[in-house]
């Protein structure tokens, strides 16, 4: 049966023993965001980037209520793959969606990777907001939102390029597929009590500029979890490894060698 999900899958021909990746990107994007590192990594390992369903070219429907229904999807990707286990990154809503697969199937998953994303359960007026953005996107589209988002999803002094790229995912998302991802993630369970029992090393990054998950949240990230290191990227805002992709790429190398020699 053919994988539920589009993604990439390239590399696997280096070192046997080096862990696999899987990139999971944030909302309203898709597996493009992690070009600087699938290019980079597949030399070295085999690297896996879906597009989330009602994202890229991953069907919209049926239409997901909860980041259950994202972690099934991965694990089914994975189970098509034959990836006995990985190492899972995951960027802003993907970073979540990446602690939500955590929980449900920790023995696959040998560490985690948190950029620019939070464990913290939605607040009531958070939840709100997202029911109405979901809302004022299936009205309206996309463009105004990414029109009005850009300047904080990348620093305003970001590369032209990166800028136009992030555009560009934005405004090609399907509103159908943005709505449901934020009705769920509205309903986002706490993640706080699960990290903290985690048995993996995990690397938290974040950008320097980053508003949308600031850096006294990743420093709280940091410290809730029992084996990990945190990289504070300057010169970039919520998507780092975009904006700033030899110093992200540099502290992914770092942290993926130390999973490869873990026994």
């Amino acid at each position: 049966m053919a994988p539920f999900l589009a993604y990439e899958d390239r590399g696997g021909s280096g070192d046997p023993a080096a862990t696999p990746l899987v990139l999971v990107h944030g909302h309203p994007f898709d597996r493009t965001m992690w070009t600087p590192q699938t290019e980079v990594f597949a030399a070295s390992r085999r690297v896996i980037a879906p597009d989330l369903r009602g994202y890229g070219a991953s069907p919209v429907t049926p239409a997901l209520t909860d980041f259950g229904g994202f972690a099934r999807d991965i694990e089914a990707l994975l189970d098509e793959l034959e990836v006995a286990s990985c190492v899972l990154a995951g960027v802003s809503m993907g970073g979540q969606i990446a602690m939500e697969c955590y929980g449900r199937f920790p023995h696959r998953v040998r560490g985690l990777i948190l950029s620019d994303t939070s464990p913290v359960a939605e607040t009531p007026e958070g939840r709100t907001a997202r029911r109405a953005m979901a809302d004022r996107l299936l009205r309206e589209g996309l463009r105004g939102y990414a029109d009005e988002v850009l300047e904080k999803m990348v620093a305003p002094y970001a590369d032209p390029q990166v800028k136009a790229h992030v555009h560009r995912m934005m405004t090609a998302t399907r509103p159908e597929g943005a709505a449901a991802a934020l009705r769920a993630r509205a309903e986002r369970p706490d993640y706080r009590e699960l990290l903290s029992r985690a048995t993996v090393p995990a690397l938290v990054v974040v950008g320097a500029d980053d508003t949308y998950t600031p850096v006294p949240g990743a420093e709280a990230l940091h410290a809730l979890l029992p084996d990990a290191s945190l990289c504070v990227v300057e010169g970039a805002a919520h998507l780092p490894n975009l904006e700033r992709p030899e110093r992200f790429n540099a502290a992914l190398e770092e942290f993926l060698a130390r999973v490869d020699a873990r026994v």
